[in-house]
């Protein structure tokens, strides 16, 4: 056994850490955790249609592994899969592996963001683990840049990920722009003559093959004679009202004048509710009242878009003021409690369960994984805000070495803060799973790290 231990390389340590705990995530959570989106993409996948404004993408990619193995299970497995073994990637990246990363990588693998939530059947899980796999596949065109097969075997590999990535969360071309920015600083740091034009020319190539792929990825699989989607005329009407009303709710003395000449006996009933059913917390308290509801659907798209540019150019500090009460309920929630930061078990109404077999499940498993992840809930381990700072930590420091692989994971820590942000602009509900990505990149990018820690005051050679 002492020659054994012996032999173990922390290289092998480190692997062996993320392999067990891949089969502990797969042994606790199999076949999945379904929520009614996921039920309902699962549906359309299953039956090639279009009932929801969620991705087509993903409800085709849920579609296929049901195909294969009827339910998530396969799906989950795959999806974990990936990230983990990217994961275990990071030891090809740097010329040493410390001791350190193991025991780093198995207190990452016990939070509940990779023991419970990479079996959650979520588009945002799945875009989480392709950007961190697609911006892993980029460090590692890096590192091989020289050979040019394996530099194009990585980088196909990187645009197939973050192309699917940008098509299932709609802010989701961020990571590809992050990516795009790295690609063009290492392509640029080569030798030869034109730096700054070549890593430009990279940079834009990667962001339009991303930004040409995406899309094409979408329009094959949408299934046939599926109707005009019609997903981002409405959430961008829904958003407009949530911010003319927060603003009611925050000011008074707003009175919506444009809507007033178009509509004004709705936008009475918008002054007079808005105080009452506005909160930064989530959209859905509008949507309880039928009285406002039924206002804001009365008022027409043109309008409305005309109503949210004037209270954005002629009255930014009131638009500032809504978007920061929204802002501050996703990124650094008051009450965590109520922003959904945890989902176990298997729920959606009976007529979407039943033509897929099945059933609605929370058992004694489900009921302990969710006291497990409950002890997480009041620490630092569910705050978004302290991922992000230690995702500007670490690039930083990655910055600051700029070796081989760390320009692309800086680049993931970047890309999850700017997710994180982009969300003031976009924010209408405070549900955890939102900002996943944010906390995925910075627990890889601890992982990356402990690798061959970037300490401040040497540069490794490579």
């Amino acid at each position: 056994m002492t020659g054994l231990a012996s032999k173990i390389t922390p290289r092998a340590a480190l692997r062996a850490v993320l392999v067990v705990g891949l089969l502990v995530m797969l042994g606790a959570n199999l076949p999945g955790h379904l929520s009614y989106d996921s039920v309902a993409q699962l549906h359309e996948g299953h039956f090639h249609v279009r009932e929801t404004w969620g991705p087509a993408l993903y409800a085709w990619i849920l579609g296929f592994f049901d195909a294969i193995v009827p339910g998530t299970a396969l799906y989950v497995t795959a999806s974990g899969l990936l990230l983990f073994a990217s994961l275990a990637s990071f030891t090809n990246l740097r010329p040493r592996t410390r001791w350190l990363a193991a025991p780093v990588a198995a207190l990452i693998l016990l939070t509940p963001q990779l023991l419970i939530y990479q079996a959650i059947v979520w588009k945002d899980v799945m875009f989480a683990n392709c950007a961190v796999s697609g911006l892993i596949c980029l460090a590692h065109a890096g590192r091989v840049w020289p050979n040019a097969p394996r530099r194009w075997l990585f980088l196909l590999a990187a645009l197939a990920l973050l192309a699917a990535g940008s098509q299932v969360r709609q802010n989701g071309i961020i990571a590809a722009l992050f990516a795009a920015l790295a690609l063009g600083w290492i392509a640029g740091g080569q030798p030869g003559v034109g730096r700054w034009r070549r890593g430009l020319g990279w940079a834009t190539g990667g962001l339009a093959a991303v930004a040409l792929l995406g899309p094409a990825m979408t329009r094959l699989s949408l299934p046939a004679h599926a109707p005009p989607d019609t997903g981002v005329k409405t959430g961008i009407h829904i958003l407009q009202s949530y911010d003319l009303i927060g603003a009611v709710a925050l000011d008074r003395t707003y009175r919506l004048p444009i809507l007033a000449a178009v509509e004004p006996s709705a936008t009475a009933v918008l002054l007079a509710r808005a105080p009452f059913d506005y909160s930064g917390r989530r959209v859905d308290f509008i949507d309880r009242d039928p009285a406002i509801s039924a206002a804001v659907n009365q008022m027409p798209d043109a309008a409305t878009g005309q109503q949210w540019l004037d209270l954005v150019f002629k009255h930014p500090g009131l638009y500032l003021r809504v978007r920061w009460e929204d802002f501050r309920w996703v990124f650094a929630s008051p009450v965590i409690d109520w922003c959904l930061p945890i989902y176990v078990g298997v729920d959606a109404p009976a007529e979407k369960m039943a033509p897929l077999r099945l059933v609605r499940r929370f058992v004694e498993s489900d009921a302990q994984l969710n006291n497990y992840a409950s002890w997480f809930i009041d620490t630092p381990a569910y705050r978004h805000w302290f991922y992000a700072g230690i995702s500007l930590l670490l690039a930083g420091l990655l910055l600051w070495r700029r070796q081989p692989g760390d320009i692309a994971i800086a680049a993931l820590q970047l890309a999850g803060v700017a997710f994180a942000a982009s969300f003031f602009l976009i924010s209408i509900a405070c549900d955890y799973r939102y900002l996943y990505f944010t906390d995925l990149a910075a627990l890889a990018g601890l992982i990356y790290a402990a690798v061959d820690p970037p300490t401040p005051w040497r540069r490794q050679a490579v």
